[in-house]
This record gives structure tokens, C-alpha cells and sequence, in this order.
């Protein structure tokens, strides 16, 4: 009996000696994989929200849809968007079963409680090489809108707009029908503060490859996500 306990004893010690020469901390990551520390996790805005707060506007617009007001003229509006007589931007504070039309009048389709009900978040790793994955999840789109991800820069000299995968042959994608998507895309260059993630809708629900399209006519963005 007293045999068998000293064995369980020792067992104990030998196994207390090899975990006290382990070394603590997570295991390394495989080469070219971000771990768990690297990973950043955003929530997207409407672009109405981050407009306005840039622009300081109140009430809060969305340059890039509008809404039938008789009493407006025709006219260049906020980001220099021409629109025909008869509409204007739409204001967060406009009724929410509102009817949305594009710069030339041409109706999208849906309603401004639709289009501000979206949301969406997004997680990014670093990758070897300097690239990012993202990781983005979406809500309440427009049901099977032609949407594409860009990234916008951000300098003294204004905004640049390019494809967040680089080239513009995988950074399209269609909504489901109910308005739900979640998308895998790499950018091949390391995202910063000067960066921002747009989803843009194509409402000729047509993919524009390096463009975003004609802001306003045939493209709205309509989430946003700056990096801190």
C-alpha cells in the first residue's frame, strides 16, 4: 500500500517538473497566420451618419439617395451630385416609408427605412506579405442587390476609391433575398487609419469591376467602416 502511494507521489512530481519546464504563453501561430491578437473588429455605419458627422450636418442627410420634394430645384448637391427638379437628399428624419430615387429620378426600388436599416460588421487580420482578410457580415440589404467593397483613402488632397481585393475580380457580390451576406475578401495591402471600408449597391445591378459607377445614378454607398 505504502508502495503505491510513493508511486503516486513521484508520478505527480515528474509530471509537476516537466510542466515547469514548459514554456507559458500560446503556442506560436504557423507562418502567415495572424493570431488572435492581431484581430480587429469594426462595425459598419450608414454613410449618412459618417457624412454628415464629417460634414457637421443636422439633421443628417444621404447625398447619394433622394426623395421627391415639388419645391426643389434643379441642382449640383453635397459631393457634387447633379439631381433633376423635384427631388433632394434624403434626411434621416424623412418619414421612413419615404420612396427613394436616384439623381436622375429614376426610382431604386425601395424605402429609406430599407435602406437605413442595413448594418453590417467586419473582422480583419493581418496576413503575410502585408495583406489583410476580411472577414464582413451583412444584414438587411437590399434583397439581392449587386453590392462591391472598396476602400477609400483618406488624405489632405481628398479621397481615393480602389477595390478592396485590389483588381476588382472578387470584391462583387449579391445579397440574398433575405438582404443576408457574409463575405471572405484579401487586400493586398495593410489597412490603416487613413482607410475606410465602403459597400457600395449598383442599383443598374450591374458589377463596375475598378469603379464604384456613377455616384448617385447607378451607385450608392450605402455602410461605412474607418479604421481606428
Amino acid at each position: 500500500m505504502f508502495a503505491a502511494v510513493a508511486a503516486v507521489v513521484i508520478t505527480l512530481s515528474t509530471l509537476v517538473a516537466v510542466r515547469a519546464q514548459t514554456p507559458a504563453g500560446p503556442r506560436p501561430m504557423p507562418p502567415g497566420v495572424a493570431g488572435p491578437a492581431a484581430r480587429q473588429s469594426l462595425s459598419f455605419v450608414t454613410h449618412a451618419a459618417f457624412f454628415s458627422e464629417e460634414t457637421h450636418r443636422s439633421p443628417a442627410i444621404d447625398p447619394q439617395v433622394f426623395v421627391k420634394d415639388d419645391a426643389a430645384a434643379e441642382g449640383t448637391g453635397p459631393q457634387n451630385i447633379m439631381h433633376v427638379a423635384g427631388l433632394r437628399s434624403a434626411r434621416v428624419d424623412d418619414a421612413p416609408e419615404a420612396k427613394l430615387y436616384n439623381a436622375a429620378g429614376d426610382s431604386l426600388g425601395f424605402t429609406l427605412d430599407k435602406w437605413f436599416g442595413a448594418s453590417g460588421s467586419v473582422d480583419i487580420d493581418a496576413v503575410a506579405g502585408g495583406g489583410t482578410r476580411l472577414t464582413l457580415t451583412f444584414k438587411r440589404l437590399i434583397a439581392f442587390g449587386v453590392y462591391s467593397l472598396f476602400r477609400a483613402t483618406f488624405s489632405a488632397d481628398g479621397q481615393t476609391y480602389v477595390p478592396v481585393d485590389g483588381d476588382g475580380t472578387t470584391n462583387s457580390f449579391t445579397a440574398s433575398v433575405d438582404g443576408g451576406a457574409i463575405i471572405v475578401m484579401t487586400s493586398p495591402v495593410r489597412l490603416s487609419h487613413s482607410d475606410a471600408i465602403l459597400l457600395v449597391l449598383h442599383s443598374d445591378s450591374q458589377e463596375h469591376g475598378v469603379s464604384r459607377g456613377l455616384i448617385g445614378i447607378n451607385a450608392h454607398e450605402q455602410l461605412i467602416a474607418r479604421m481606428p
